[in-house]
């Protein structure tokens, strides 16, 4: 993919008089936090994000597919707000594993999702940590990992039972 166009140039949604770099890691799960997705499925959906996001003009830079969880790190765009990229990648990525098969039964996302803003400075930093997906998960559960990035950016966990 020709990524000259996300190098501060303009895009097919941005105005040519308007500039942004906002990193945002993004943190998604599958219905109930369930470990669905197996490694071959995960290695097509993590394709697939990346071909998305192009076709979206949003520069991704990493991801990984966790069995049960999604870790992506994406410039958005000034055309697009958090919410309305993370319904397009959610709703397009479920769309296309159940078109393909790629689990028994039908797939789908769970509720909601976590949006982290990322310095400029700390963009490899943060890649090498989604990158290391496989590794910190011997050490701990998607749940917990979530908690810790809530509980670091000042959030308030809520129980599901709580929404």
């Amino acid at each position: 993919m020709d990524i000259s166009r996300f190098n501060g140039l303009p895009s097919g949604r941005m105005s040519v008089h308007s500039y942004s770099r906002c990193w945002i890691h993004l943190i998604w799960g599958t219905l109930s936090r369930e470990r669905i997705l197996n490694k071959k499925a995960a290695a097509g959906l993590s394709q697939y994000l990346v071909e998305y996001a192009g076709e979206q003009d949003v520069y991704m830079k990493i991801n990984f597919v966790n069995a049960d969880h999604v870790h992506a790190l994406i410039d958005l765009p000034t055309g697009f707000s958090i919410e309305k990229m993370v319904q397009l990648f959610k709703g397009s990525s479920s769309h296309w594993v159940n078109s393909n098969e790629l689990i028994t039964g039908k797939f789908a996302w769970g509720r909601g999702y976590g949006a982290f803003s990322v310095s400029h400075s700390n963009i490899d930093l943060v890649a090498r940590y989604i990158a290391d997906q496989e590794e910190h998960h011997r050490l701990r559960t998607f749940t917990e990992e979530l908690r810790e990035f809530i509980d670091r950016h000042g959030l308030l966990w809520r129980d599901e039972e709580s929404r």
